[in-house]
């Protein structure tokens, strides 16, 4: 289940959080998502955060709750590599405030293990222009490029990100080190970690800075493997997810494939294409990788229901019919489509579970403002409702 800790009843870690947990476990879910837990920008965007390392105080139970001198001598030792950084940036509190998100976040983990519940993080393949990690490390940034992505049929003009881009020769000659401890704190903070924009490492689109879309930006050859592979020489077996959305190249699956990791697959993008002769694409699609209903840069599944129209429901329909699945309105439908596939793992949004409206949407992309807003109200996720996921989730042979 996909689910970013501002969409808690309450936005933050606490009570609701452990609740949330338990409903997972009720409803014989195995895998929580969330979304980056670093220091979102102004308009709340976790992937735009002033540290790659650090996590956002805003998510804390008890902001106030006392650290100890002793605790924040450990803290220092063991995070040595990025939190002087931070606290150049964020003062003494700020590594209090680390000091008391590990403490939270730790005990939450704890009763998910218990639960039989793991955490997915997900860590954004670039950091933010002017964050701390472009401010203390400016020699592994390249000058005068910012991301983006090229112009496609959803865009013609493309998307201008404005992150900054690598200096991959300049990682490659310190061995890769930031990329290293980048990934040991993700993998001490989660159980699996999704990479954002996967593809970047084979090739990334660049654009001048300063430029005002990103049509005119060119490709650039990334890293390959040496990224992960150094990182996984120092710390040992990365339990990864490739988010490889997008315009994918043999390369970027070769890539994938290389280093054992799954990739994605969306519901919503497996029939985009509409009728395709006839076939069922979903198990083609999803084979190997993990499935989603959505993600957090689409709308909601139930407003991409009713946007199709008769002829773009048709393949759907057709699809559930021959799985002995009853067609119907509702996301349950599609969740059952879902959770027969042959996909290595099955995550729903929230959302979706919910069968929210386009309201519910998270994020649009091209959009600064008015996004990650989205909070679930307390009591929505019933006891009835977990009855029904795990009624599905069972039918499929997927519970644990």
């Amino acid at each position: 289940m996909q689910l970013h800790v501002t969409s808690l009843p309450g936005g933050r870690l606490g009570p609701e959080a452990y609740r949330f947990v338990d409903w997972l476990a009720g409803a014989g879910q195995s895998y929580w998502q969330v979304l980056p837990l670093n220091p979102p920008d102004r308009h709340g965007s976790p992937y735009k955060a002033r540290s790659a390392f650090a996590c956002s105080a805003r998510l804390l139970e008890r902001p106030d709750a006392r650290v100890s001198a002793g605790e924040e001598a450990d803290f220092r030792e063991r995070q040595a590599y990025w939190i002087a950084d931070w606290e150049r940036s964020a003062g003494r509190r700020g590594l209090r405030d680390q000091v008391r998100f590990e403490r939270e976040w730790n005990a939450l983990r704890g009763h998910a293990a218990e639960s039989g519940v793991a955490i997915i993080g997900d860590l954004p393949l670039y950091v933010a222009p002017q964050s701390v990690d472009q401010r203390c490390h400016p020699a592994i940034f390249a000058s005068g490029l910012v991301a983006g992505s090229p112009p496609d049929r959803f865009n013609a003009s493309g998307q201008l990100w404005g992150n900054p881009v690598y200096d991959w020769p300049a990682l490659q000659r310190r061995g890769y080190r930031w990329w290293t401890e980048r990934l040991r704190r993700s993998a001490e903070l989660f159980d699996l970690t999704r990479i954002d924009h996967f593809r970047g490492f084979v090739a990334y689109w660049a654009v001048a800075a300063g430029a005002r879309t990103a049509r005119d930006g060119h490709w650039r050859r990334g890293p390959g493997a040496a990224p992960l592979l150094a990182a996984r020489r120092t710390l040992g077996r990365l339990r990864l997810i490739a988010e490889d959305l997008g315009m994918i190249t043999p390369a970027v699956e070769e890539l994938r494939d290389r280093l054992g990791v799954p990739g994605m697959a969306v519901l919503q993008f497996v029939y985009d294409g509409g009728d395709a002769g006839g076939t069922d694409p979903l198990d083609d699609a999803a084979r190997g990788r993990v499935l989603y209903t959505g993600t957090h840069d689409q709308t909601t599944l139930m407003d991409w229901w009713q946007g199709l129209d008769a002829d773009a429901r048709a393949p759907i329909v057709r699809a559930q019919r021959a799985r002995d699945i009853r067609p119907g309105a509702g996301p349950w439908p599609l969740f059952s489509l879902a959770a027969s596939s042959s996909a290595t793992l099955v995550i729903a949004q929230m959302q979706d579970v919910l069968g929210l409206g386009v309201s519910a949407r998270m994020n649009t992309p091209g959009r600064a403002a008015g996004n990650w807003r989205w909070r679930m109200e307390r009591g929505v996720a019933s006891p009835a409702l977990a009855r029904r996921l795990r009624s599905i989730t069972a039918e499929a042979q997927r519970l644990a």
